[in-house]
């Protein structure tokens, strides 16, 4: 499975944006998970995928992150209390998360320098990517069902092309 870290989206539109984030992110949580529930890899791929899991989750994550809190929680802030709670559970569960994700940043670093270890370390990544998807299952699709719709009810279409250029410029740095 080919994903790229840092490919130009080529649509335009602010929540295709934000799906293409939420789609990287259910694929590499799913290559962890396959990672640890391999029996056996050659160590070339053991380091090739780890090491694609951890860019991932090092660099990519906590942008789209910074996007959701940045970019989008100022904009829609204030405009409805239902999804004033929405947003704020969206920030509370970002933080909630960022053990696991260290959790998997660590073990993925550690499979890309040590492929050999991957017996060794494959139960622990299997039981944190698990975790990670569980959380991610949930977290993803609440801001598609309550946040990403509240997009385009409340920001006008140059709002959205404000924010679009604000997430490409955090990539392009």
């Amino acid at each position: 499975m080919l994903t790229k870290i840092g490919r130009r989206p080529t649509k335009q539109e602010l929540v295709d944006l934000l799906l293409e984030c939420h789609a990287r992110i259910r694929a590499f949580t799913a290559l962890a998970l396959r990672l640890g529930e391999l029996s056996a890899a050659p160590e070339d791929e053991v380091r090739d995928a780890a090491s694609r899991i951890a860019d991932y989750f090092e660099r990519a994550l906590p942008l789209h992150a910074r996007d959701e809190e940045d970019s989008l929680l100022p904009r829609l802030r204030g405009l409805d209390p239902e999804l004033d709670d929405e947003l704020a559970e969206m920030c509370e569960e970002h933080q909630e998360h960022q053990p696991v994700v260290a959790d998997l940043i660590a073990l993925a670093n550690a499979l890309r320098d040590e492929p050999q270890r991957h017996a060794e370390l494959a139960q622990a990544l299997r039981e944190v990517a698990s975790k990670l998807r569980e959380h991610f299952d949930t977290h993803l699709a609440r801001e598609e069902e309550r946040i990403f719709p509240a997009l385009a009810a409340h920001l006008d279409p140059a709002a959205q092309a404000s924010v679009v250029a604000e997430l490409r410029a955090r990539r392009a740095k």
